[in-house]
């Protein structure tokens, strides 16, 4: 992405270019719709702001998304001092992907299926896995920027991420132990 610091032009190439996956990892920390959507008004608000300071060689993702999670550490700092109420919503209506015409009705079931538990076990992982996770299998960061934004060392981010799949793993086999739902694919 080239830069030519125009301002508002950046801003509107930025937002619409990475405003699903700042949404996505906001939901990851907040896991509320409302809190979700302040963060990253509020992300972008600060972005906006600093716009003009960013290098024109900078990684606008990367950068971004740590502007996100330092504003959610900042709110939670602030939180601390007094009782909050949690809203944990099921179902937040954002889509899962296009789905294939050709599918038929059993394999859109057991995808949509498959889909869910793995939110649900994402959802049971503690926020530095769920985070972890989110931003290297959902935004697909390479390990460096994962760093950059958790403001860690590279092999934090690889053990981190090697000990969430791993929690994962655990979890979804558990889920399918005791269900009786379809097999996933590929499960054993």
């Amino acid at each position: 992405m080239s830069w030519n610091h125009d301002g508002i032009d950046q801003a509107d190439t930025a937002g619409i270019e990475h405003l699903d996956g700042l949404y996505s990892y906001a939901r990851v920390l907040t896991r509320n719709h409302a809190e979700a959507e302040d963060l990253v008004q509020e992300t972008y608000v600060r972005a906006m702001q600093a716009m003009g300071r960013l290098r024109a060689d900078s990684n606008m993702k990367s950068w971004l998304f740590t502007i996100l999670r330092n504003v959610w550490f900042n709110k939670l700092r602030k939180w601390r001092n007094g009782p909050q109420m949690v809203e944990i919503e099921v179902e937040d209506g954002v889509s899962n992907g296009i789905v294939e015409p050709s599918k038929n009705a059993y394999d859109l079931y057991v995808s949509k299926l498959e889909t869910a538990q793995v939110r649900a076990a994402i959802q049971e992982l503690p926020v530095e896995f769920r985070e972890i996770i989110l931003l290297r299998e959902y935004e697909d960061l390479s390990y460096l920027e994962i760093a950059s934004v958790l403001d860690c060392p590279v092999g934090t981010v690889m053990s981190r991420l090697g000990r969430a799949r791993a929690k994962l793993r655990t979890l979804l086999s558990e889920t399918l132990k005791g269900s009786d739902s379809p097999p996933l694919r590929g499960a054993k």
